[in-house]
């Protein structure tokens, strides 16, 4: 008997392997505009091959979990990955989506609709870097609660929500760094250090 993991591989779907209802489940682009994707079909995006090339093509990922893989293609007003997993008729821009909530269920499956009142699924950035496609730095959370470490952690100058320029400027300004240093053909020690300059640039403390 072909199982979910047989047909999409491991990963795509809770663990009970029971493939999800094609119910239409939430995905936030910024907030709080919400775009309704069916499961089925983030899981066709999550198992097609090519889909993930070209999301992984737009990730500056290093070896260490403790740094942040950012996305250095487009961004929204945000400062939210903007991937355009498929090409879809209708609306305009149907079929793009935010990158980390792609990257999030490529690593740990397919968000389950939780609802669509105060407790709506939403994927949480610990590192608060909005462009951060790393999944040790994503969990799934509420509005609710994403708010409230918002307001929690704003405050700190030294953190990313500080930035003068906003989580878009400074989302844009990391990306053309890391794009500079790879059509330079530099090292990842160079384009690290590239990206170091661009996150600091936009924090209050680099006026004095």
């Amino acid at each position: 008997m072909t199982t979910a993991d047989d047909a999409f591989g491991p990963g795509l779907f809770p663990a009970s392997g029971t493939r999800p209802a094609p119910a239409e489940q939430l995905a936030l682009i910024g907030e709080p505009s919400p775009v309704r994707i069916p499961a089925d079909e983030w899981a066709a995006w999550l198992s097609d091959e090519s889909v993930r090339v070209r999301y992984w093509a737009k990730v500056y990922r290093v070896s260490s979990e403790s740094r942040c893989w950012f996305w250095f293609a487009g961004v929204s007003g945000t400062g939210h990955a903007s991937f355009r997993a498929a090409s879809l008729p209708g609306r305009t821009r149907r079929g793009t989506v935010p990158g980390h909530l792609y990257g999030y269920q490529l690593a740990h499956g397919v968000i389950p609709r939780l609802g669509w009142g105060n407790d709506n699924p939403t994927v949480c950035h610990t590192c608060d870097n909005h462009s951060c496609q790393q999944p040790a730095h994503l969990r799934l959370g509420t509005p609710a609660e994403n708010r409230a470490e918002w307001l929690a952690r704003r405050r700190d100058p030294h953190g990313p929500l500080a930035d003068l320029r906003g989580p878009a400027g400074r989302a844009r300004a990391i990306g053309a760094a890391i794009r500079a240093g790879r059509a330079n053909g530099e090292s990842d020690a160079e384009i690290t250090r590239r990206i170091a300059t661009a996150a600091a640039a936009g924090r209050p403390l680099s006026l004095w």
